[in-house]
């Protein structure tokens, strides 16, 4: 917990950055512009048009609003020396230059508007195609409508994006290594909870805008993730009116789901909803060999699982307008997951003549109940002198809990290796989440940028895990394998940054200090352990234009990979009692210094993107094994340094308005140092990864896209991973002007995509390979009023 001492430090911190910020604060605005927007042909007014004040010197935007229902606008500005622009979608630009002499008012009367033909159909091509920005510590992966993520879920989509992988158990790397901290718009949040294949369980495809990737966060992002971050950003429609979509869709294995999203906007009120439901199937098949050299004994293993889920989400928020420069934001998020999960284990094993000495089957069935709760209260204020100058707060709380029971038994019919057996695994887990942030940023000019804030991270978790036996007709707890853990984490940050950019160069600095107060405490034994160390992160960015069609961007920063409940708890997870996985109370938090220098190129119709990079990691956690009595236990273990050095390639090509072609590549080689109880880790070894997309415009209004994945083969410090490779495809029809989309997508399309796992050592062999099957989609969905009909289907989906 946090000392009083911190505690009124910090207090006094953001009541300094409270006072900075309303000492800015502008005087009034004195003059005001009114009109009304109309269609030209039509007559008919247009709402939701921009209005744009701008500076005639720089062109830069100084003020904007947009019309109401009836077309009508009122802004007021303070400026002096401004241009007004009068802009839609579809619609060619009105521009009016201050009058010479100006009063108070200013009437620009009615507004006719002409359509712009050629301008409305470039707009729906780029809507159509997810598109990368880049920015000076950052890249923006705008989420369009990709086919082969249609009725995919956020991991999917995540696993389009360039750099980016997700592997079949649902593990996010990034550039080829993990560790990388999701965020939903910009902070934690309960709906990227989860371990692996629960992961951002809850969000659907169609509730993401964009996709923020940055691989070497300045110090305005908290130091968490040794190998960058992921920042989701979801949709929040501003169109005036009532608008929505609505979907439906089914798939195989049988899934079927709805989705609808619902806005209401109004001159000062703006109420956002989305509703999902549906169940699902997720089968998985699982081969494996345990293989004692010493004994020349051969374990084989056989099984097949199906998670059977229904799944409920709910997202309610509303922006309060208090005035053109000051909004409050209250949302409120539920989800709900009802799990059973039924599975069967075929036991074999082999003496050293290769004859067959004992069978037994192990089957499971698990059923849990997940409920998910998150709130968030923001408040943002804008002011006057520039666009970019506000003020952020905000303060979020999450709850997630899992209450499970898994009963096992053991069926010999062979031998008398195992004995007929039942066994019940029984958790009670939760987590309360809670943060506390503020940023402030001021532009003293159109080049030099303050940016300021502070976070406190608050995080308590429980996990109850108990396992019993039946023994003569009765339960009995077993206590060696029974215990409550208990993790309490805060972390409070403080950071600054500071920039200059001009048209051709620009630099970023910026400083974090953290500090973290991990306790925890395994109940059963009363082990604790209580960690506080303050750390400090650097960070600097700089990019320089070589030309209108080549720039470069360099960069640093300092990260942290501090362990979670995953890694720390002790227990064990006893699905397969031959393989066994469990935590380390005992291990320290990794440290990462990231560096990076990227080139980005426009050559006619083609973008490219080439870079290279270098991580130097201390304290590596890495899962380690040991074997005894036929049965493999994992455990994560800090073990010495790694040396990452890599190059990355991303490209974009479009022949024609009909063809565009993207290829992201990632190589890099590693350097392992470490040693553990007098064993030498010490090794190099390359990974790389591919993706190939291509999309085609067909006849009849008909897209089709496939997307092509490759991982190679590596080497890890116990355990080798074998190479992935599947192709994922999509095709889309969209009927009645756009409001109704049918989507047909297929992931993994050839059921090639695999987890292969193999460990070597001078007692005992391991091997494991595991695959999901081919999973497909069909969905249809609406858009009501202004909304458009998702590109995505309702459908959530985990690896």
């Amino acid at each position: 917990m946090m000392t009083n001492k911190q505690l009124k430090n910090s207090l006094s911190i953001l009541t300094l950055l409270f006072s900075m910020c309303f000492l800015n604060a502008q005087t009034l605005k004195d003059i005001e512009i009114i009109g009304v927007v109309l269609d030209k042909n039509t007559k008919q007014p247009i709402e939701s048009a921009t209005i744009l004040i701008a500076d005639n010197k720089t062109l830069n935007p100084i003020h904007g609003s947009t019309t109401n229902s009836n077309g009508s606008f009122s802004l007021t500005t303070n400026a002096t020396n401004f241009y007004i622009e009068v802009s839609f979608i579809g619609y060619k630009k009105s521009i009016f230059n201050k009058p010479k002499n100006t009063t108070k008012l200013i009437d620009l009367k009615t507004i006719y508007l002409e359509e712009d033909l050629e301008s409305l159909s470039e707009v729906t091509i780029i809507a159509e195609k997810s598109t990368t920005e880049f920015r000076l510590d950052k890249r923006i992966f705008n989420v369009g409508s990709d086919l082969a993520s249609s009725g995919s879920s956020a991991l999917e989509v995540l696993n389009n994006v360039p750099s980016v992988n997700v592997d079949i158990e649902g593990q996010i790397s990034l550039r080829g290594s993990q560790g990388v901290q999701i965020l939903i718009n910009g902070k934690p949040s309960v709906l990227a909870s989860g371990d692996g294949n629960n992961a951002l369980g809850t969000i659907t495809a169609e509730m993401i805008e964009k996709i923020e990737v940055v691989t070497n966060p300045s110090a305005k992002y908290d130091a968490e993730g040794t190998s960058g971050i992921l920042n989701i950003i979801l949709k929040k429609d501003q169109k005036k009116g009532i608008n929505g979509s609505v979907s439906v869709n089914i798939g195989d294995p049988s899934s079927q789901s709805f989705g609808l999203s619902i806005n209401r906007r109004t001159e000062n009120l703006n109420i956002f909803s989305q509703l999902g439901l549906g169940k699902r199937t997720f089968p998985r098949y699982t081969d494996g060999t345990n293989y004692n050299v010493i004994n020349d004994e051969l374990i084989t293993n056989n099984s097949y699982n199906e998670m059977r889920e229904k799944f409920y989400n709910f997202l309610l928020g509303s922006d309060f307008f208090l005035n053109e420069n000051n909004v409050i934001t209250l949302s409120v998020n539920y989800a709900y997951e009802k799990e059973d999960t039924p599975g069967t284990n075929n036991y074999s094993r082999f003496d050293e003549n290769n004859n067959l000495t004992d069978q037994w089957q192990r089957t499971e069935f698990t059923l849990a109940d997940n409920p998910k709760w998150g709130y968030e209260l923001q408040y943002k204020k804008d002011f006057d002198n520039h666009e970019d100058h506000d003020l952020l707060f905000s303060a979020i709380g999450s709850s997630f809990s899992k209450d499970s029971e898994s009963d096992f038994e053991d069926i010999v019919s062979l031998g008398s290796y195992t004995e007929n057996g039942q066994e019940k695994n029984l958790t009670d887990y939760g987590r309360l989440e809670y943060t506390f942030k503020l940023d402030y940023t001021r532009p003293f000019s159109e080049k030099y940028t303050l940016e300021t804030g502070a976070q406190y991270y608050i995080q308590d978790v429980f996990n109850d895990y108990e396992v019993q036996n039946f023994v003569t007709n009765s339960w009995v707890s077993d206590p060696n394998l029974t215990n409550v853990f208990e993790y309490n984490q805060n972390v409070l940050g403080l950071y600054a940054t500071t920039s200059y950019e001009d048209e051709k160069w620009g630099l970023k600095l910026g400083a974090r200090l953290e500090n973290t107060d991990l306790k925890t405490l395994l109940e059963t034994t009363n082990e604790k352990r209580n960690q506080n160390y303050s750390n400090l992160f650097p960070s600097v960015h700089t990019s320089y234009k070589i030309s209108e069609t080549l720039s470069l961007q360099a960069g640093y920063s300092k990260r942290i990979n501090r362990p979670g409940l995953r890694e720390l708890n002790p227990f064990s997870v006893r699905r397969d009692n031959f393989n066994i996985s469990q935590g380390n109370p005992d291990l320290d938090p990794e440290f990462t210094d990231s560096y990076e220098i990227t080139s980005i190129m426009k050559i006619g119709d083609v973008s490219l993107n080439l870079g290279v990079y270098h991580r130097y990691t201390t304290d590596v956690i890495e899962e380690t094994i040991t074997y005894m009595d036929d049965i493999s236990t994992r455990m994560p273990l800090n073990i010495g340094t790694n040396n990452v050095s890599g190059i990355e390639f991303n490209g974009k090509y479009s022949p024609a308005n009909w063809a565009t072609f993207s290829a992201d590549a990632n190589f890099n080689f590693f350097k392992r140092k470490g040693e553990f109880e007098g064993t030498s880790f010490n090794f190099t070894g390359d990974l790389w990864s591919s993706k190939l997309n291509s999309q085609f415009k067909l006849p009849a209004g008909i897209e089709f896209e496939i997307t092509g994945n490759y991982r190679s083969p590596y080497k890890g410090v116990i355990e080798n991973r074998g190479e992935e490779i599947y192709a994922d495809a999509g095709i889309r029809k969209k009927v009645f002007k756009g409001k109704v989309i049918i989507n047909l997508s297929a992931q993994d399309v050839f059921a090639s995509r695999k987890f292969i796992s193999s460990t070597t050592q001078s007692n005992y062999i391991l091997n494991r390979n595991s695959t999901r099957g081919r999973f497909i989609t069909l969905g249809v969905s609406y858009g009501f009023g202004k909304g458009e009909a998702m590109e995505f289907s309702g459908q959530r989906r985990r690896f």
